[in-house]
């Protein structure tokens, strides 16, 4: 049997001296008895898909509501493919797998029903009451809601990964590390773990907008990140059908592959360039060592401005939000105006320390499944829906 002890040990001989052995963690905010053969990365991983949490998020959105087809991304299969790339990326790298995949896959636990629609609306409810963000959620989840243990509230997540969690800083997170020495970079799997979402995300939501027909083909390919593909492909613009599957497939996988390699150069390029040579160097960078080349940087600016106009802003996905934000605001409406609607375990938050009416409902909202929202939607507002 391989022990944790000799995990450790191998950590310590075959990791960068940049990367974060689970040996050396900060540790737990409870003390636990250490595991016989696991790391304490991996106990966080397990604890992480062993969450209500983490199983939610199989029926939240990511751009498409859940009813519009199983085939597209959602909450879920999105974080697998954060877990996915950003294990290739800590691979590559040497730095510590086990404790960029439980970062990765911790990353979204925090987002409402309806996606970014919903986090919109939960804020603006929130406004006077301490606001809503998923990235905050998150780590409230992590570190008090979920109650899986006897002693203690929350999952009881080493440093690194709660931090991982506070210090993911893509262009859709705001981060807020005030109790994790916000003058200190993440951990390097902290840094790829952001570069492992936006990754997932620029693809994902292509690949998602081109099958749903919402993006147009011809448009898509004059961006420069789809000719860099076609170059690497050897094709030209009229040799890909981007309308047929395999043709999407294939074009998408060379996209990642073209993304993951580009941030693993740049990222060793900018190690090399700092003189980076311990976890201490590491942390006094003022920027983030794991980046794009100033180029792809550029480039991926262009698709994310691209899949906003013509993705994000287009009627379809606009008619979902319009429906998603009705839905959230008329459930929140209800459960502040009347709480004995709300289910008892509940109502019993309300008196928690630091929850009030309005906390205790959006934490309660925020928990939803898209579908879960709807059906309580029903419940509440058709006379004929059994309650």
């Amino acid at each position: 049997m391989v022990t944790r002890e000799e995990l450790e040990q191998r950590e310590e001989r075959e990791l960068a001296a940049y990367a974060m052995p689970s040996c050396r963690s900060r540790g737990r905010v409870y003390p636990v008895a250490e595991h016989p053969y696991r790391t304490a990365y991996q106990r966080d991983r397990d604890r992480i898909i062993h969450t209500t949490a983490f199983r939610r998020l199989q029926y939240k959105t990511q751009v498409f509501v859940y009813n519009e087809g199983d085939h597209y991304r959602n909450r879920l299969t999105h974080t697998v493919e954060v877990a996915q790339i950003g294990r290739t990326l800590a691979r590559t790298l040497s730095c510590n797998e086990d404790l960029t995949e439980a970062i990765c896959l911790a990353h979204d636990l925090g987002h409402p029903p309806f996606g970014h629609t919903g986090e919109e609306t939960l804020d603006e409810l929130m406004q006077g009451h301490g606001g809503y963000d998923h990235q905050k959620q998150t780590y409230r989840i992590i570190t008090r809601l979920e109650r899986r243990y006897t002693d203690h509230p929350g999952l009881n997540l080493t440093y690194e990964v709660r931090e991982g969690v506070v210090k993911h800083d893509t262009d859709y997170d705001i981060v807020d590390a005030e109790d994790y020495s916000p003058d200190e970079k993440g951990t390097l799997e902290c840094q790829v773990s952001n570069l492992a979402d936006e990754i997932a995300y620029n693809t994902s939501d292509s690949d998602d907008g081109l099958r749903a027909g919402i993006l147009n083909p011809g448009a898509f390919l004059e961006l420069a990140i789809s000719r860099r593909v076609l170059d690497s492909l050897g094709e030209s613009t009229n040799a890909i059908d981007l309308t047929q599957p395999l043709d999407r497939y294939r074009f998408i996988r060379r996209m990642v592959g073209i993304e993951v390699n580009d941030a693993i150069r740049a990222t060793t390029a900018n190690l090399r360039a700092a003189g980076v040579g311990s976890i201490v160097d590491l942390r006094a960078q003022t920027t983030n060592a794991a980046a794009y080349s100033d180029e792809l940087a550029e480039e991926n600016r262009e698709l994310k401005r691209f899949l906003y106009e013509r993705f994000y802003r287009h009627y379809r996905v606009a008619r979902m939000a319009a429906k998603a934000d009705r839905t959230i605001r008329a459930l929140f409406s209800a459960f502040v105006e009347e709480p004995a609607q709300l289910p008892p375990e509940t109502q019993a938050n309300i008196s928690d320390p630091g929850r009030d009416l309005h906390r205790a409902v959006c934490d309660y909202i925020a928990g939803m499944t898209d579908r879960y929202a709807i059906a309580e939607h029903r419940r509440l507002f058709d006379p004929e829906e059994a309650v």
